[in-house]
């Protein structure tokens, strides 16, 4: 044994080969820059090299201004059109809880289900998906932001103080879907063409806009 050595040292090919395999981690590859690093990077150093006292004897102040207002509008452009991919990938996630059931259906499918459902005389899995329907609705349409487990009449009452003019079709509404759902009352047609006509309602109700403050008197 050679005193000095770590008998554990990898030889020359296999230290070779663990020094390329360590490079090759995905960490090492996002701390690389990227293009814009680099582009920002030869930005900078030509704008101040345009600044610099050798080239401001050659080029006019006026000029100096011009050229940097250009490159100013050119990195905002850049900018604007990189970060826009970076924005729409944040995608904002639906929610899935919902009246005590995860269900990631939209609005539309729960409404195809609930007619699905109804053309085959089930009746209580009709109700039940017109109204999630009628929830999820509110939900994509920003009109309500209910907590989650929140009962339908919950749910009923926050779209109430949107749409007031609706506030006894949605109570019915909700009372139909908890008939079915928590006291096994059977639902029948009518019960279920109200949960339509309400959800109708809703779609072509248009949302209120927040009323504005109004100013403070003023003592005279």
């Amino acid at each position: 044994m050679i005193i000095g050595v770590d008998p554990y040292a990898p030889e020359g090919d296999e230290a070779r080969r663990w020094a390329e395999e360590e490079l090759s981690k995905q960490r090492y590859a996002d701390a690389k820059p990227t293009w814009f690093d680099y582009l920002a990077e030869d930005v900078a150093e030509f704008i101040a090299d345009l600044f610099s006292p050798e080239a401001g004897g050659q080029v006019g102040g006026a000029a100096l201004i011009i050229v940097a207002v250009v490159i100013v509008a050119a990195l905002i452009t850049v900018l604007i059109l990189w970060g826009r991919p970076r924005v729409s990938r944040q995608v904002k996630r639906p929610r899935t809880d919902l009246l005590g059931e995860r269900d990631n259906r939209t609005a539309a499918q729960l409404r195809a289900d609930a007619g699905r459902s109804a053309r085959e005389g089930d009746w209580d899995a009709a109700t039940v998906l017109r109204f999630r329907a009628i929830a999820r609705g509110l939900l994509e349409r920003d009109v309500i932001d209910p907590a989650p487990g929140a009962t339908a009449q919950a749910i009923a009452r926050e779209a109430a103080a949107a749409f007031g003019a609706y506030a006894d079709e949605l109570s019915a509404a909700a009372s139909a879907f908890d008939d079915v759902r928590y006291l096994s009352h059977a639902a029948s047609e009518e019960s279920y063409r109200m949960l339509v006509t309400a959800d109708e309602h809703l779609m072509t109700a248009r949302v209120p806009e927040p009323e504005a403050a109004s100013p403070a008197a003023v003592p005279v």
